[in-house]
């Protein structure tokens, strides 16, 4: 018999769309919580457009961020519908919306108004600027948010422009804040019985990853520039070349760390050279090390290295890539990627439920669902609509 997951005594309303929203709604979704993706009538969330598509022309991102989700269509731009939404906001524990700020005002949807009705509910509101500020009104995706954060500045070379990281990183990271507030949110309930709004911004959720670069900038007035491959004053800690033309990753800029790779290297008395004696020496001398680091990796197959390294105890690694990910036995041996039944019955590998619980883990139910699989479900269970009026709703367009 399976366990219990964590969180499935909660009800969730997601009306967001796109990534941000709807990644908060995944992890709850994840963790067991009964979360109702609320969606358009007719087109639905844009998400189930995104991605590759499969050899049946079906695109393959819904099923990751829809996943464990139920799907309710509903039009909120109408009064019946924004009806409809307030009584299941009545029932609900978290709300996640990702309009920008104003929209549920709008609506008649306002955390105000529906915690009138429902004190204890709790709202996430994930937009690009948060919902105050001169910039709350502007449209904030994840690439605009991430160089605003900081992110996107240090990406990349110093000999040329910033790069963008391959996913929507602000997007995910506001997501999970999102997540994190919520749960928050949750325990303060328990000792006051009401909820709260909890606000997370795209470009907020980056500046909170951003180590100290604002405190160096403050102090010392020196602003962090584009290293590339590498962290400044971080030594050894790069990405070296093989014999075989694989990159392996290798962090040995700890001192311990240092003095073994000297010894796989064959070179154990560079651990005690005064250029590379400590860490900041080391700093002080990164290009000479990653020079003599380099020298050495090119010499031997990547495999290889790593194996040497690991069993030494430095940390090194390969870069990895989807087929990588798939074939190595750590991943399955972890169960990392698990298999899920698409809609059509075919397996369809995607990652797991991250972090692991011991005792109550969070697990993959099923991919994303269709669009208004759900509608009838919530709309007569939740609320006892019958039959007659959701024949009515739907001629409406309502639902």
């Amino acid at each position: 018999m399976l366990p219990d997951t964590p969180l499935d005594d909660l009800k969730v309303l997601e009306l967001g769309q796109l990534i941000a929203g709807p990644y908060c709604g995944q992890v709850l979704a994840d963790f067991g919580a009964s979360v109702i993706k609320i969606e358009p009538p007719g087109k639905g969330d844009a998400m189930r457009q995104w991605g590759e598509v499969d050899a049946d022309g079906e695109p393959l991102w819904w099923n990751v961020i829809g996943r464990n989700k139920q799907s309710v269509t509903l039009d909120l731009r109408q009064p019946k519908g924004q009806e409809i939404l307030r009584n299941l906001a009545s029932q609900a524990d978290i709300l996640i919306e990702n309009f920008r700020p104003g929209t549920m005002e709008k609506w008649g949807l306002s955390y105000e108004a529906l915690a009138a009705i429902n004190p204890g509910l709790i709202m996430v509101r994930v937009t690009g600027f948060g919902q105050d500020g001169p910039y709350a009104s502007r449209a904030g995706f994840a690439s605009v948010c991430e160089a605003m954060g900081g992110l996107r500045y240090l990406s990349g070379y110093p000999d040329r422009a910033p790069v963008r990281v391959g996913i929507s990183l602000g997007d995910t990271l506001a997501g999970l804040h999102g997540a994190l507030g919520a749960l928050v949110a949750l325990h303060q309930r328990k000792r006051t019985g009401y909820g709260q709004v909890v606000d997370s911004a795209i470009f907020e959720s980056v500046l909170g990853m951003m180590e100290c670069l604002i405190p160096e900038y403050a102090r010392t007035g020196k602003v962090r520039e584009r290293s590339g491959s590498f962290l400044p004053r971080i030594a050894p800690s790069n990405a070296y070349p093989s014999r075989d033309g694989r990159d392996v990753i290798i962090g040995g800029n700890q001192d311990t760390v240092f003095r073994r790779l000297c010894e796989v290297m064959g070179q154990p008395t560079l651990a005690d050279h005064p250029d590379y004696a400590t860490h900041r020496a080391r700093g002080d001398n990164q290009q000479a090390i990653d020079d003599l680091v380099a020298a050495w990796t090119a010499q031997h197959d990547a495999q290889d290295i790593v194996d040497w390294l690991a069993e030494a105890g430095v940390p090194a690694g390969l870069v990895y890539r989807a087929p990588e990910m798939l074939d190595d036995p750590h991943f399955k041996a972890r169960e990392a990627i698990v298999e899920v039944p698409d809609r059509r019955g075919h397996p369809l590998p995607m990652q797991n439920v991250f972090p692991r619980l011991s005792q109550t883990p969070g697990r993959v139910r099923h991919v994303g669902p269709e669009l208004g699989e759900h509608t009838e479900a919530i709309l007569s269970g939740w609320l006892g609509i019958n039959e007659a009026t959701l024949d009515e709703l739907r001629d409406s367009g309502v639902i």
